[in-house]
């Protein structure tokens, strides 16, 4: 991989998981289409030639790989079918802070074309032109998405929100707590016996940990610092172990982790404290 786009992935990463965070409803699928992308673009850079709008032509391969994992998990195939031309103001700010609060899980309440030009133009700033490149769609398109986009999101606003709170079920609330204890006493080699032999471990944007004796490692590293304090949580329903300062729990947490639990053994940690971006627009709750 080249330095010049080694440098451009790295400063763009933030805006490519909000985006794909958004198209997904999901921060932590928005991470993984975000991870495809990144490896299409190096795949597809020295075949590229010269690139005229570098960080339109990464938001088109991001577009596709959310695409992509929609269709994957939806089996959606029709973008525009239902879509005609209208008028859409591209400086609406109302729109533009009605988008920027919208929860991750509103934006999957818009069908696909609309919700990608509403995060395109009022969450991340495009022009109709460039949102039109990226999605490959014609600006009359465009507009007749973002306007029933826009009017969509300001219907689902003045909805009252009836999302359940997500619980967690046994064992997977008691393996969370055993995990959360062992590791605030700083017992890790207990914890060390919770893990698979499968276990694997990702320090998004930095390292994979894949086995048990690897995995192990990461509790070697946890042991060489005292500034962590963690309360177990749910992140989008999933168990999680949320960071916080020692000397004030009840402050913004600092980072998560998503952990996996199969037959009783902790299968997989995705520790995010190395992706920071993630924690915009995360649905993140203490469970104690």
């Amino acid at each position: 991989m080249s330095q010049s786009l080694e440098q451009l992935l790295a400063e763009m990463r933030p805006k490519l998981h909000r985006y794909c965070a958004r198209m997904t409803g999901s921060t932590i699928d928005g991470e993984d289409v975000l991870q495809e992308a990144m490896i299409k673009a190096i795949e597809a850079h020295p075949r590229a030639g010269p690139i005229a709008n570098p960080e339109g032509w990464l938001f088109r391969i991001a577009h596709n790989a959310a695409l992509d994992h929609l269709r994957r998990r939806a089996r959606q195939d029709a973008l525009f079918a239902d879509e005609d031309p209208m008028a859409a103001d591209p400086a609406d700010e109302v729109a533009a802070r009605q988008a920027s609060a919208a929860a991750l899980r509103t934006f999957m309440r818009l069908p696909v074309a609309q919700r990608s030009c509403v995060i395109l133009m009022d969450v991340l700033g495009h022009s109709l032109e460039e949102i039109s490149a990226v999605i490959d769609a014609t600006i009359p398109a465009v507009k007749a998405a973002l306007h029933r986009g826009r009017t969509r999101l300001r219907e689902l606003a003045a909805e009252p929100d009836d999302n359940p709170l997500p619980v967690l079920g046994e064992p997977e609330r008691s393996l969370l707590a055993a995990y959360v204890e062992r590791f605030n006493a700083r017992d890790f080699d207990a914890i060390r016996t919770m893990l698979a032999d499968e276990a694997r471990v990702e320090v998004v944007n930095r390292t994979r940990m894949n086995g048990r004796d690897e995995a192990g490692r990461y509790f070697t590293n946890a042991s060489r610092g005292d500034d962590w304090r963690l309360v177990p949580g749910i992140v989008e329903g999933r168990p999680a172990t949320i960071v916080v300062d020692p000397s004030d729990p009840s402050a913004t947490p600092v980072h998560f982790s998503v952990l996996r639990f199969a037959d009783g053994r902790l299968l997989e940690i995705r520790d995010f404290r190395y992706a920071l971006y993630v924690l915009d627009g995360v649905d993140l709750r203490k469970t104690s």
